[in-house]
């Protein structure tokens, strides 16, 4: 991995929660193949020992990142104002978790519900989830924690699936401190032209994700990952990167169910890692020959 990008590993790419016995195995894979963060899966901020964990993580030296989520009873674009104060409530507590484990940054999905939509998000949810989301964002950035949200593909939510949309959530949030985060898994399928889509949230693009189409190896699917991380390095992109990647045979069934993830497209960790990083160097190296 080129030691000039900043690029975070899912900690699901090993393990299928913090709880798993070769956490610590699953954190020296991802240390030794050159990785600064871990992106940690979501976690409840009642019942995480924090300290344990941020000293399994530090001791490596090694950052983490949390996610954030909402349920359909703590949902900030819910019209019901107790439930939208719930999911408010939920975000403040995440952020105190992100605190105590020594991350500088909350990503996931703080807007809504994961999950396959029934129906399309009216202007008055999107609003709705924008202002509390921004609320938080600046509470966050007022304790050192840069906070984004994930733009999803239509089967995971409909309230922002593109990047023109992430801009205009952003603009509705009325918060300075709230970033994007692109993933080029659902930019395959919701974007015409994944490049063009890094452009147009490059203002406000806090973190960068590469995932491959069939959500295994990052070298070899529909996607173009490596020429992603080459035109985003010559358009000017500087933020932090991660990688991910989901596979039947490392998540429970309930998060693979939740997911989508019915295969198996990688047994090991440690391979998917390391391919993933010669890619990312692939992009990188590409950019440097251009340059000369």
């Amino acid at each position: 991995m080129d030691a000039d990008l900043d690029v975070a590993c899912h900690l699901n790419i090993f393990v299928p929660d913090v709880s798993a016995e070769e956490l610590p195995a699953a954190l020296d894979a991802i240390a030794t193949n050159g990785y600064r963060r871990v992106v940690l899966p979501p976690l409840d901020p009642d019942s995480v020992d924090a300290p344990a964990l941020r000293a399994l993580i530090t001791d490596r030296g090694l950052t983490p990142i949390t996610i954030a989520v909402q349920t359909p009873r703590a949902d900030v674009s819910s019209p019901n104002a107790d439930i939208r104060q719930a999911g408010a409530d939920l975000l403040r507590r995440t952020l105190e978790l992100t605190v105590a484990l020594g991350a500088d940054q909350l990503n996931g999905v703080p807007y809504g519900v994961f999950g396959r939509p029934a129906r399309l998000t009216d202007r008055a949810a999107f609003e709705r989830s924008a202002a509390e989301v921004g609320r938080v964002a600046d509470k966050a950035h007022d304790r050192g924690v840069r906070m984004t949200f994930e733009v999803l593909n239509r089967y995971e939510t409909s309230l922002v699936n593109t990047a023109v949309q992430a801009m205009e959530f952003v603009a509705a949030s009325g918060s300075e401190h709230l970033w994007i985060h692109l993933d080029s898994f659902h930019m395959a399928i919701e974007e015409a032209n994944a490049p063009a889509a890094v452009r147009t949230a490059l203002p406000r693009l806090g973190y960068l994700e590469l995932g491959q189409s069939g959500r295994g190896f990052l070298s070899s699917g529909a996607v173009d990952v490596a020429g992603i991380v080459r035109q985003a390095l010559d358009d000017g992109y500087e933020g932090r990167w991660g990688i991910e990647a989901f596979s039947r045979s490392i998540l429970d069934a309930g998060a693979s169910d939740m997911l989508s993830i019915w295969r198996s497209p990688f047994d090991a960790g440690t391979a998917l890692a390391a391919d993933a990083s010669d890619t990312i160097d692939t992009g990188w190296a590409a950019r440097a020959a251009c340059r000369l």
